[in-house]
């Protein structure tokens, strides 16, 4: 299968929506702190969150995610794309280092060196 530039702009804004999502839903997370333990205290916790602009853009960017997939599967073939997919790891694993200052191990380091490798050898065709 050639590589067709416009087609794979389906797959990537499928990464990119779905990486800002988890990581626009931790960063606010983490500022609205930790979850209640009482239930009711809890549930209004999360019904909080949902309405929280930058946590509902988050959901939004996971339906345009959905969106820019459905027209990805309507290009390639499921087995072709979805290895695509694993790089949703390894940027979110980076941007949360640089954004969120969390912290990078080597056995971080060394999956996220097996899984673009295993997207690169899954992507020949």
């Amino acid at each position: 299968m050639p590589f067709r530039f416009t087609d794979h702009l389906y797959i990537f804004a499928t990464i990119a929506f779905t990486v800002y999502g988890q990581l626009i839903l931790k960063w606010r997370m983490v500022q609205l702190g930790e979850m209640p333990v009482a239930s009711a205290a809890k549930l209004k916790f999360l019904i909080m969150a949902v309405f929280d602009p930058a946590i509902f853009s988050g959901f939004f960017a996971a339906f345009l995610a959905s969106l820019a997939w459905m027209a990805a599967m309507t290009k390639f073939e499921l087995s072709y794309a979805y290895p695509f997919m694993s790089l949703n790891f390894v940027i979110v694993l980076l941007l949360s280092a640089w954004l969120l200052h969390e912290p990078i191990t080597m056995n971080k380091t060394i999956g996220m060196v097996l899984i673009v490798a295993g997207t690169i050898i899954a992507s020949r065709t």
